[in-house]
C-alpha cells in the first residue's frame, strides 16, 4: 500500500479539491503523471475514492475523485498517525537544535578562555 505521508497528502488534496486533474495533483504533490495515476487506482481499488465523470467548459470530459465514508475515515486514521510521526520528528529536532547550542556556548567558552 501507499506510505502514510503520499496517502495522507493525496486524501487531503482530493477532499480539499476533488475535481483536481490528474496533471494537476502531480504538479501539487511533485509527483509523476504516473505515480498519480497508480496511487488514484489504489485508493480506489481501497474504496477509499470514487471517481464521477464531469462536464466542465474547459474539459469535454474530466473526473472527480471524492472520498468515500471509508476513505473519510482512513484520511482520519492516517493523519493521527502523520501527526504523531512528524511530532516526533519535531522532539527530535528540538533535541539537537538544544544539543548544538549547548556545544556552541562550551565551544565559545573554551575559546576565550584560551584567549585569556
Amino acid at each position: 500500500m501507499l506510505p502514510d505521508e503520499l496517502r495522507y497528502q493525496l486524501l487531503r488534496t482530493l477532499e480539499r479539491n476533488p475535481e483536481m486533474t490528474q496533471r494537476q495533483i502531480a504538479k501539487e504533490l511533485d509527483l509523476s503523471l504516473g505515480k498519480v495515476n497508480y496511487c488514484l487506482k489504489a485508493l480506489l481499488d481501497k474504496g477509499w475514492i470514487v471517481a464521477g465523470n464531469f462536464k466542465s467548459s474547459e474539459r469535454k470530459m474530466a473526473y472527480a475523485y471524492y472520498l468515500t465514508p471509508q476513505g473519510i475515515e482512513e484520511k482520519a486514521t492516517v493523519t493521527v498517525r502523520f501527526l504523531k510521526r512528524k511530532l516526533e520528528e519535531h522532539e527530535e529536532i528540538r533535541r539537537t537544535i538544544e544539543e548544538l547550542r549547548s556545544e556552541v556556548s562550551e565551544t565559545g567558552q573554551l575559546a576565550r578562555r584560551s584567549e585569556g
